[in-house]
């Protein structure tokens, strides 16, 4: 057996998926770095408070996430066997835990939002600004989850160019609305941070309106139909989403309950950490789509190979991917480092003390999104899709809650280090991790049954 993979045919899926999914990600990471930039011409504390929200966005991303990728898991593997009926059954469960979760989240932060952002930030007008942000972007909450499920499921059966689409419908939408109502154009008032928060709120309209439209009458792989979310679905197939998937679902929340302690934990520090963080974690974000669209091609790829009974695939696969994953971060780290001078010029009345963290910030990112670009689909795309899901929960509750966080705390609060050794207390898990994840990939271990009846 060939120790890597020869074949053109995976090379061109792999970088066709994953170059299309990162083009989608990049056009929305784009956005939200056209919201700052033009946040930052409106107020400083505007901006800081937007930061505070999208953590909570971010951790609702990561919640239908791990709802998401738990249907992926069945989905890829029922698309190699052939089957539609078990992609549409699983998609109705999927749909509703999302929806679930999205009403429950939103619910909470328009009746608290001084209380839930009042946990990520002690600045009184950051936490004003963003609570005034937060009452109206809840609204996208069950939008967001419907896109989202159904973005997910068409990928598991490799369609992902409508997720291009629809980010492209998402960009020019949303930039134009915010250029609209933030600064009060075409005669309408100038509604600042509330209409960054309406301009959201009717892009993300505009996209699953438009998604819609593609499922119901363009695509022909699974041929959802509004019915299918109304019929009785399978206690057995229930049971084995919840035995597999919460695993994922629970390490998505607890990823994003996670990142937004890392933000309180920033948030307060004395001097302009929030703004500095904001500023670095969306440039980060941009340059990282590549690494993070690697992990869902990956996935797809894995779990149809199972799905078609070839597993003598997996262990070329498995070391092919690892080349391209170090390939990838490299390159983005590289990209990263060498942008960070041309993106902080794009910023209006960041203070001398922002713009100096944000470099430093950007320069440790830099390093570590190497580790990132490894060990992330490793374990999120690799592992997970083989059915070992309740590792990588595992491995981030050691790594986030009893080494990171604790860490980060202690150097700001007790020793009351430098912004800089926190920030770099709380990304040093990406670099430890690979240490795991090279152990863990390389035994094979992970590759399990997710039917109990199969």
């Amino acid at each position: 057996m060939k120790s890597l993979v020869r074949e053109k045919s995976f090379y061109k899926t792999f970088f066709s998926m994953t170059g299309i999914i990162a083009l989608q990600n990049l056009i929305v990471f784009s956005v939200n770095l056209a919201d700052n930039v033009m946040l930052t011409r409106w107020s400083a504390e505007a901006l800081a408070g937007v930061a505070l929200v999208n953590q909570i966005q971010f951790l609702l991303q990561m919640l239908m996430q791990g709802i998401g990728e738990g249907a992926l898991v069945f989905s890829s593997r029922s698309w190699g066997e052939g089957k539609r009926e078990p992609i549409r059954a699983i998609s109705n469960i999927g749909m509703r835990f999302a929806l679930a979760v999205s009403l429950l989240l939103g619910f909470l932060v328009f009746a608290f939002p001084e209380t839930v952002l009042g946990l990520l930030s002690s600045d009184a007008a950051i936490v004003a600004a963003g609570a005034e942000y937060a009452r109206i972007i809840v609204f996208t909450y069950p939008v967001f989850a419907i896109t989202q499920i159904l973005l997910i499921v068409l990928r598991s059966v490799e369609t992902v160019r409508i997720g291009f689409w629809l980010s492209v419908v998402a960009l020019v939408s949303n930039v134009s609305l915010n250029y609209v109502l933030i600064f009060g154009k075409l005669g309408l008032p100038a509604l600042g941070i509330r209409g960054a928060a309406i301009a959201t709120l009717l892009a993300r309209l505009i996209e699953l309106a438009v998604l819609i439209v593609y499922v119901r009458f363009i695509d022909k792989k699974i041929s959802l139909r509004t019915r299918h979310f109304f019929q009785k679905t399978d206690r057995s197939l229930v049971r084995d989403y919840i035995r597999v998937g919460l695993p994922v679902f629970a390490s998505g929340g607890m990823w994003g309950i996670a990142q937004a302690m890392q933000t309180a934990v920033l948030g307060h520090m004395e001097g302009d950490v929030i703004s500095a963080n904001a500023v670095a974690v969306t440039l980060f974000q941009i340059i990282s789509v590549f690494m993070y669209a690697s992990a869902s091609s990956t996935a797809v790829m894995v779990g149809k190979a199972l799905g078609e009974g070839r597993e003598e695939l997996i262990r070329p696969y498995t070391r092919t991917f690892q080349l391209l994953f170090l390939g990838i971060g490299l390159a983005s780290g590289l990209t990263l480092f060498l942008l960070r001078h041309p993106i902080l010029a794009l910023y209006a009345n960041l203070s001398p003390e922002a713009e100096r963290l944000s470099l430093a910030f950007i320069a440790i990112l830099s390093v570590t999104c190497v580790g990132t670009a490894y060990q992330m689909p490793c374990l999120t795309g690799i592992v997970r899709s083989g059915g070992d899901t309740g590792f990588v929960l595992k491995n981030d509750f050691i790594f986030m809650w009893l080494i990171v966080l604790p860490s980060a705390a202690a150097a700001a609060f007790i020793f009351e280090l430098s912004p800089v050794i926190v920030f770099i207390c709380l990304k040093a898990d990406q670099i430890l991790k690979c240490f795991v994840a090279v152990i863990k990939i390389n035994r094979y271990n992970w590759v399990r049954r997710i039917r109990k009846a199969a």
